[in-house]
C-alpha cells in the first residue's frame, strides 16, 4: 500500500475511500505544495441527501480537516437533464421550481459536514445554474463542443451499458458529461478549483472536465 506525503491522501486511503486519480503524483505534490480548493457536484433531483452521498460529503469533511477549502456544487442546471450514468432508463424531468424547491431543501445538510464561511478555509456552495443556463447554445457548441468527440462519448462505461442493453439513450443525456466537464472548467477559472472529488460512478464524467481543461 503506498504512502502519500499529503495527510489527506493518507487519510482518504486509510479509510478505503480512493478507487481512481488521474495523477496521483501530481495530486500529492499539489497538496503538500499549500491549501487547494476541490469541488464535489450534486444534482438536486431530490428534496434531501441520501447515504449514497455519504462518501463524498465525507471526502469534503476529511479536506477542509486538511487545511483546504470545499466547494459544494448544486447541479441546479444539470438536474434539468439528469445524470445517465448507469442508468436504465432516462430520469424523471424535473422543472426549474421543483429544482429549485430541492435545493433549497438540502441545503442545510450540507453544514453537519461542512463549515461554511468567509474564513480561508470556509466552504464554499455554488450552483451551476448561475453559469449554465445563461450561455448561448450556439457559441457554446463551437467554444466547447468541438473539444469533446463522439467517438470517445460512446468509449464510457456508462453509455456503453445503455447501447448494449439497446436502451434509449436521448441526445438531452448526451449532453450531461459536456455539462459536467464545464463546471470543473468554470471553477478552475473563476474560483482555482483544482481538484473534483465524486464516486466511481462518476469517473468518465470527471475525466471529461480534466480533458477540456487541457485543451
Amino acid at each position: 500500500m503506498p504512502t502519500f506525503k499529503s495527510d489527506f491522501l493518507n487519510i482518504m486511503q486509510e479509510r478505503g475511500f480512493i478507487h481512481q486519480c488521474s495523477n496521483f503524483d501530481g495530486l500529492d505534490a499539489l497538496l503538500v505544495s499549500g491549501p487547494q480548493r476541490a469541488f464535489c457536484g450534486y444534482d438536486p433531483t431530490g428534496r434531501s441527501l441520501h447515504v449514497g452521498h455519504m462518501i463524498s460529503m465525507m471526502m469534503l469533511h476529511w479536506f477542509q480537516e486538511c487545511g483546504n477549502t470545499p466547494y459544494t456544487l448544486m447541479g441546479g442546471a444539470t438536474a434539468m437533464i439528469g445524470d445517465p450514468s448507469f442508468k436504465d432508463k432516462t430520469r424523471p424531468l424535473l422543472t426549474r421550481d421543483e429544482i429549485d424547491t430541492n435545493v433549497r431543501s438540502i441545503q442545510e445538510s450540507y453544514s453537519s459536514f461542512i463549515r461554511y464561511g468567509d474564513d480561508p478555509i470556509g466552504g464554499q456552495m455554488v450552483n451551476n445554474a448561475d453559469w449554465i443556463l445563461g450561455l448561448n447554445y450556439m457559441e457554446f457548441l463551437r467554444d466547447v463542443g468541438t473539444c469533446f468527440t463522439v467517438n470517445r462519448m460512446l468509449s464510457f462505461d456508462s453509455v456503453k451499458l445503455r447501447l448494449e442493453r439497446e436502451q434509449p439513450l436521448t441526445f438531452l443525456e448526451f449532453n450531461y458529461m459536456i455539462m459536467q466537464g464545464y463546471d470543473f472548467l468554470h471553477l478552475h477559472k473563476t474560483h482555482g478549483v483544482m481538484i473534483q472529488l465524486g464516486g466511481s460512478d462518476q469517473w468518465g464524467n470527471m475525466i471529461n472536465g480534466v480533458d477540456l481543461a487541457h485543451k
